[in-house]
């Protein structure tokens, strides 16, 4: 049974991008913003992995991983962050958040790829 990962971008082509892509490998639900995401986990859904896109509407990614990290049920879920902007700053805020890992945008997806098989816990 493939795993399951949640994507969560504001942006139609990155989201289609990554749900083209990494639906090859992986049963990929996507969501819109952070306030989506949330709602779709509280609903009783459990992905083995979260994509994530830091600047969303309604609910950005560091909010999203402040409310995943507090609750019981999901703070274990691997958090990968897609940004925009390419900071030192921008990375510490969001791994100390809770975030597992950090890509700037734009990205490649093969190295995307890899790092969700080590978020998921692939063993060298």
């Amino acid at each position: 049974m493939k795993k399951k990962l949640l994507v969560i971008d504001d942006e139609i082509t990155i989201r289609t991008l990554l749900v083209t892509f990494l639906s090859k490998n992986y049963d990929v639900e996507a969501k819109n913003d952070g306030l989506e995401a949330l709602t779709w986990l509280q609903d009783g859904n459990m992905p083995n992995l979260i994509v994530c896109d830091a600047d969303m509407p309604k609910m950005n990614g560091y909010e999203f991983i402040q409310n995943v990290r507090t609750s019981g049920f999901f703070k274990d879920i691997p958090i990968i962050m897609l940004s925009g902007l390419d900071t030192s700053a921008e990375r510490v805020k969001y791994l100390k958040a809770g975030a597992n890992d950090f890509i700037v945008k734009p990205f490649n997806p093969e190295e995307l790829d890899v790092k969700i098989e080590i978020g998921l816990g692939r063993t060298f």
